[in-house]
């Protein structure tokens, strides 16, 4: 295990996919390769990206399709799903790779939220004993897996939401999550457009919707009524 694949999936993400390939610049020089996996992008998403990523792909909108398509042209032998909006510590990948040598089949990084609402710092500390405590992790915590470990599960299930939870209960029966304990930071800017109670508020009644088996197709369209 020594290259990193870093898949980011894209839909309209002009305003800040810029920042986030730049700053995996340093990787890519290391001779890990960057993914962009979009959707059908209407704005600048994909000229923004060309150049900046080793490899821009299409599929039909939807993070779980998006990342499996990038998946499917990655040739590394790990698998880092990132969002656009995210920034993964600098050393990211000795973090990753020689972590999970000691024998876990993947993991992710602890998270911390880019805000200065002091609510924020209690939402992402939950966050991060939750996965800790449920071995669940979430796609803003930068999941990474084996490879080869991901294709035989069959990639993340094609579901409109809750995708990350979804492939967690799956790869958690493989091996305990690695949980990296420097942060992945990720943008506080649906925490700040719909306001952070709120937000908890949505997140948790859509987790317990789908823990109560409502599809994530209905649950995707009361997310996408209260923004992304």
């Amino acid at each position: 295990m020594n290259r990193l694949s870093i898949i980011i999936p894209t839909l309209n993400e002009a305003a800040c996919i810029v920042g986030t390939l730049e700053s995996l610049a340093e990787l890519r020089r290391r001779g890990h390769e960057v993914i962009v996996a979009d959707g059908g992008s209407r704005d600048a998403t994909v000229v923004l990206a060309r150049g900046r990523a080793d490899r821009i792909v299409r599929a039909p909108a939807g993070r779980a399709e998006q990342m499996n398509a990038g998946a499917c042209v990655a040739s590394g032998e790990v698998l880092l799903f990132l969002h656009a909006d995210s920034r993964l510590p600098a050393d990211a990948d000795r973090l990753v790779l020689q972590g999970l040598v000691c024998g876990a089949a993947w993991g992710r990084f602890d998270v911390r939220i880019a805000g200065s609402h002091p609510l924020l710092r209690l939402v992402e500390a939950m966050m991060n004993l939750r996965s800790r405590l449920t071995r669940i992790c979430t796609g803003d915590q930068g999941i990474f897996v084996q490879r080869r470990v991901f294709e035989t599960l069959g990639g993340y299930p094609r579901q409109a939401l809750m995708e990350d939870i979804a492939i967690s209960a799956r790869l958690r029966r493989v091996s305990p999550p690695l949980c990296l304990r420097q942060r992945c930071l990720t943008s506080a800017r649906r925490w700040e457009r719909h306001g952070v109670l709120r937000t908890i508020a949505l997140m948790w009644w859509l987790r317990l919707q789908y823990a109560c088996g409502v599809a994530p197709t209905r649950l995707a369209r009361a997310y996408a009524r209260h923004g992304d």
